[in-house]
C-alpha cells in the first residue's frame, strides 16, 4: 500500500473510531431518533447530486433502506443513548460474527474450524462484558447495540444480493435518501415534535450533526470505497480493527469512560475473535456497508 493511501487509511478508521465519541455528543443535545433522522435529511442532501434515481434497483434498495438505515441506526442510537461510547465500540465488532453466520445459511459459505473458533471467542467476550453488574441490572441497551449488529448483518446479505449491479457510492446516497423520512415519520411518532427545539441544540449538536453528515456520510465513505476499489480486500479490511480501539480510547479521553477489567477481557476476546474471522476470510463483509456507525 502506497503511503499516501496508509494515510487516508488511518485517517478514515480515526474518523469513524471518533464518530462513536461524536454521537454520544448529539446524544446529549437531541432524542437519539431525531437525532438520526437529521442525520439521514443532512446527508441526503449533501449526496442528492450524486446519487441519480435507482429506478431499476428500487424494489431491493427501499428494504435495504429499512434495513440498514432506519432499523439499525434506530437500534445503535437508542443504545448508544444509555451506553457508554467504549463499551458500544467493542460491541458492535459482532456484526463480523453474525456476517458470517448469515452467509452461511443464506450463500452456503462454508465456516471452516477457524472461522468458528473466531466466533466462539468473539461471544464469549461479550458474554464477559455482558456480566458485569451495571448489564445485568440494566441489559436492554447493551442488547440494543448487540441487536444493531444483526441487523447490519443482514443488511449486508442484502447488499451482498445486489452483486455489482449498483456502484456504492451511489448506493449510500440512495439509502440516505429513502432512509431519511422513514426516520422522520418514526421520530414523530415515537418522540413526538422535536422540530421547535432544533434551534436550541447549540454548538455540540450542530457539530455531531455536521461530523456525521459531512464528515462520515460523505467524505469518509468516498475515500473508503476509492480504497476498497484499488486495493485487495484481505489488506484493508484489517484496518477496521483499530475502530474500538480508537473508540474506546476515545470515550475515555473525550468522556472520561471508566474501562473495566472485564471490558478490557471482553474487548481483547471479541478483537481477537473478529480478526481470525476478517483476516482469514475478509471475503464475508461486502465492500459496500463498513463496520461501526
Amino acid at each position: 500500500m502506497k503511503l499516501r493511501d496508509l494515510g487516508w487509511m488511518l485517517l478514515i478508521q480515526a474518523i469513524w473510531g471518533v464518530n462513536f465519541v461524536v454521537v454520544k455528543l448529539g446524544l446529549d443535545h437531541m432524542p437519539p431518533l431525531f437525532f438520526v433522522a437529521l442525520r439521514f435529511s443532512l446527508a441526503a442532501l449533501i449526496l442528492v447530486p450524486f446519487s441519480g434515481l435507482p429506478r431499476a434497483h428500487l424494489k431491493r434498495v427501499i428494504p435495504l433502506s429499512f434495513t440498514l438505515g432506519v432499523m439499525h441506526f434506530t437500534l445503535i442510537y437508542t443504545g448508544m443513548h444509555y451506553l457508554d461510547a467504549a463499551t458500544t465500540a467493542i460491541a458492535v465488532q459482532l456484526q463480523v460474527p453474525f456476517a458470517a453466520i448469515l452467509a452461511a445459511i443464506f450463500f452456503k459459505e462454508t465456516l471452516h474450524w477457524r472461522r468458528i473458533t473466531g466466533m466462539v471467542i468473539a461471544f464469549a467476550g461479550i458474554v464477559t462484558i455482558a456480566g458485569q453488574p451495571q448489564f445485568l441490572a440494566h441489559p436492554w441497551p447493551l442488547a440494543s447495540v448487540i441487536a444493531a449488529a444483526l441487523v447490519w448483518s443482514i443488511a449486508n446479505m442484502q447488499v451482498k444480493a445486489l452483486g455489482d449491479e449498483i456502484d456504492a457510492v451511489q448506493l449510500n446516497g440512495w439509502i440516505a435518501i429513502l432512509a431519511a423520512p422513514q426516520l422522520l415519520v418514526v421520530s414523530y411518532a415515537v418522540e413526538g415534535d422535536h422540530w421547535p427545539t432544533l434551534a436550541q441544540i447549540g454548538w455540540g449538536g450542530a457539530f455531531a450533526l455536521a461530523y456525521q453528515a459531512v464528515i462520515v456520510a460523505a467524505f469518509s465513505y468516498w475515500i473508503w470505497y476509492n480504497l476498497m476499489r484499488r486495493y485487495p480486500v484481505n489488506l484493508v479490511m484489517p484496518f477496521m480493527l483499530l475502530q474500538p480501539l480508537i473508540g474506546a480510547a476515545s470515550g475515555v479521553v473525550f468522556r472520561n469512560e471508566v474501562i473495566t477489567l472485564p471490558m478490557v477481557i471482553g474487548g481483547i476476546g471479541i478483537l481477537i475473535g473478529v480478526a481470525i474471522i476478517i483476516i482469514r476470510r475478509p471475503a464475508v463483509i461486502a465492500p459496500s456497508t463498513k463496520t461501526g456507525i
